[in-house]
């Protein structure tokens, strides 16, 4: 369920919508909400004018009443009078706005931002292969730091305008870099983005670990890494399916056995050749063995 801030008084709120969603009923919901709103004026919304070329299930179709309604219900108990979200929910705010004024005969607002999208026209960071969270035990500082650092070469200017607080001169000065130099530049997007984030220090830390995985002999100190136990050892050994999981490279022994068959897994350089391959403890010892997924994931494996 989305959580929804609400201020007031100089303070703020989270709440769950969980909370009052979950005890709706249905038949109240059909009489009481579904009322408000005209078939017709929801098949106008640009929402589901894009979802109808491929199909539009039921369950997207009641997101812009259930999304209504919280605001509804964000108004009434808690007097939020303002939305704001990207500029893809306009038409489902615009609901909630519609709903308040014809059940409370009350004004209520919504306020829309330009969504991140890559030059792709998909949204950043909301990918089938997984988001990247302000959370840092959901995106460890260093992932969020490579997450930017490898956005196209056709994003990064509008990222450091739209997302830093770097002066606007000396982003418009990066408008004529080319090669190499657009590296530089995503190094401090990802650098300042981290920064912001989660601090200086650990901006420091995940910038120290790219240097040391991608240009070597840094300090590899601050390299993602995952302690083993002897618990995680079935007769002294355990296998790379397991091994991938454990370290979270991988959400499923399935995923992992599907990378390393594409030969996208590497082990201290080399290629995993096959899925059964195993690690005793003496691999783990010292610097330990470090695990590479694909071209740029890296992780390091102790005992």
């Amino acid at each position: 369920m989305e959580r929804f801030i609400e201020f007031g008084e100089g303070k703020a709120m989270m709440l769950n919508n969980a909370d009052w969603l979950m005890k709706l009923n249905y038949i109240e919901v059909l009489r009481d909400v579904g009322a408000c709103f005209s078939v017709n004026n929801m098949l106008r919304a640009k929402c589901y004018e894009q979802r109808m070329e491929k199909g539009l299930s039921f369950l997207e179709f009641n997101y812009m009443i259930m999304q209504s309604y919280d605001f509804y219900y964000l108004f009434q108990h808690y007097g939020c009078n303002m939305q704001f979200g990207g500029d893809d929910q306009w038409s489902n705010m615009l609901g909630g706005t519609e709903l308040i004024r014809r059940k409370l005969g009350k004004d209520a607002h919504a306020m829309t931002i330009t969504l991140l999208l890559n030059s792709e026209g998909k949204k950043m960071g909301k990918t089938a292969k997984g988001a990247v969270w302000l959370d840092p035990n959901k995106t460890s500082p260093y992932e969020f730091y490579q997450y930017w650092r490898n956005v196209g070469d056709d994003d990064v200017l509008k990222c450091l305008r739209m997302l830093t607080f770097l002066p606007l001169e000396q982003i418009d000065e990066m408008d004529r870099w080319e090669g190499s130099q657009l590296n530089t530049a995503k190094e401090i997007l990802a650098y300042e983005l981290t920064k912001l984030v989660h601090g200086q220090e650990e901006a420091e830390k995940a910038q120290a670990a790219a240097k040391a995985l991608f240009v070597g002999g840094g300090d590899m100190s601050n390299v993602p890494a995952t302690t083993l136990t002897q618990d995680d050892l079935t007769d002294g050994a355990i296998g790379i399916l397991d091994l991938m999981v454990k370290c979270k490279l991988a959400p499923s022994k399935k995923e992992a056995r599907r990378l390393v068959e594409q030969g996208g897994v590497e082990a201290n350089g080399e290629k995993v050749a096959a899925a059964t391959v195993s690690y005793t403890a003496a691999d783990f010892q010292g610097e330990g063995l470090m695990l590479k997924k694909g071209k740029k994931v890296f992780h390091r494996v102790q005992m």
